[in-house]
């Protein structure tokens, strides 16, 4: 019996969100309560996106090891694996120690996951059903989104009521540990079981080390306008990049640190909703850039304004958040733009490894730099650093498309 893919996409996608979103804001969030400083935190959590940094290396050999079914289901529990170890090593004296190896098996397992679960919507889902679907995809990634930095921390936010900090901490996280075995179960049913297929000669040779492994770094690196595309890729979310490891601190931290001393729980509700829009790129890329950049004022707003209401907080904060989800889309879109020509899918991965790269530097200062600086003028050095993302927008080629013809991946 054919499975439906109503019955896996879903699920499929909320599963894909909720690892991410707790390696890069629950964490950070859960930190600040456990009592580490910005610098540690933010240091601590950017180096957690080196998975997704380097997973272009493994990448091919997914498929050649066991069917991307296979991998989806491992993962989800190895996901499971580790939502369960930092529960259970929050309340001990190695709780940094023991949370953080626990993030990096989640991270692994999450990068790991993001490719056996594209892989398998290309390969479960008819052309159309992929168009048809992809609205339904990413409407409930954003939904698995919202229930971790949303729902979960405001569930830890209440249990903080009754429980020490690392306990509250420690249950949230076993329901998320219950979530993914609930999961993997109803995967283990629902998602479509594929027939095993023989590998292309050019992908087995791939994964035997020849060189048609380096193919796509080759094919990406030699594109026309390389050095401005990679400046792009790097740079275009340097003020954000800071910014999301200080965002949810600032919220946090008391007001005699210049915070603004919000419960979790209010933290947790005011990170709970955001908006996404997408448009096409030539014509947006300036709204875009400003729609990205001008609303980090916010910040300076709320940092320097003398007790301002949550309503207030929750308003300025949905205004950066929704300009972040409109200028992200142009970033996106360059990223597929670029990809386009021979083995787009390959070539995309790597662009997406620069994506990563380019938050995780930003975020290892950032920490260090709301330390020295303060709060206030974090966010003022935050509005100059939109200055990078304005000068490398103005830099890209985008129409003619780098003089590339489309090619089958």
């Amino acid at each position: 019996m054919k499975s439906s893919p109503a019955a896996w996409v879903p699920s499929l996608y909320i599963a894909e969100s909720l690892p991410y979103v707790a390696v890069m804001v629950i964490a950070t969030t859960m930190y600040k309560r456990l009592g580490l400083s910005n610098t540690e935190l933010a240091l601590y959590t950017s180096w957690l996106y080196l998975p997704w940094v380097i997973k272009p290396l493994w990448s091919p050999y997914i498929a050649a090891i066991k069917t991307e079914r296979w991998w989806v289901l491992v993962m989800q529990l190895l996901i499971g694996a580790g939502f369960a170890g930092i529960a259970f090593t929050l309340p001990m004296s190695i709780w940094l120690q023991g949370s953080l190896a626990f993030f990096w098996i989640l991270a692994f397992a999450s990068a790991t996951h993001d490719i056996a679960a594209d892989g398998l919507y290309i390969l479960g889902l008819s052309t159309h059903d992929q168009s048809l679907y992809v609205g339904i995809r990413s409407t409930f990634y954003r939904i698995g989104t919202i229930f971790g930095q949303g729902l979960i921390v405001m569930f830890a936010g209440w249990l903080e009521r009754s429980n020490t900090v690392p306990m509250a901490w420690s249950i949230a996280f076993l329901v998320l540990a219950g979530l993914f075995l609930a999961l993997t179960l109803w995967h283990s049913v629902a998602l479509p079981k594929l027939s095993p297929r023989p590998l292309p000669a050019q992908e087995e040779t791939s994964v035997k080390g020849d060189s048609t492994f380096w193919l796509p770094f080759k094919i990406f690196f030699t594109k026309p306008h390389i050095i401005t595309a990679l400046l792009f890729m790097l740079l275009f979310r340097f003020p954000e990049g800071q910014l999301v490891k200080i965002a949810n601190p600032f919220l946090l931290d008391n007001v005699e640190a210049g915070g603004l001393a919000l419960s979790t729980e209010a933290v947790g509700f005011v990170y709970g909703t955001v908006g996404i829009i997408g448009h096409g790129l030539k014509r947006w890329l300036w709204p875009m850039v400003l729609s990205i950049s001008l609303p980090d004022l916010v910040y300076v707003y709320l940092a320097s304004a003398e007790e301002p209401s949550l309503l207030l907080v929750n308003i300025c904060v949905f205004i950066e958040q929704f300009g972040y989800g409109f200028g992200f889309t142009a970033y996106m879109l360059y990223l597929v733009y670029f990809s386009q020509g021979e083995r787009s899918t390959a070539v995309f991965s790597i662009c997406t490894a620069f994506q990563a790269l380019g938050m995780m530097i930003p975020g290892m200062i950032a920490g260090w730099m709301a330390d020295q600086l303060g709060y206030l003028n974090f966010f003022w050095w935050i509005v100059i650093c939109c200055l990078v993302t304005f000068v490398v927008s103005a830099f890209i080629k985008i129409d003619p498309l780098y003089g590339i013809k489309k090619k089958a991946s």
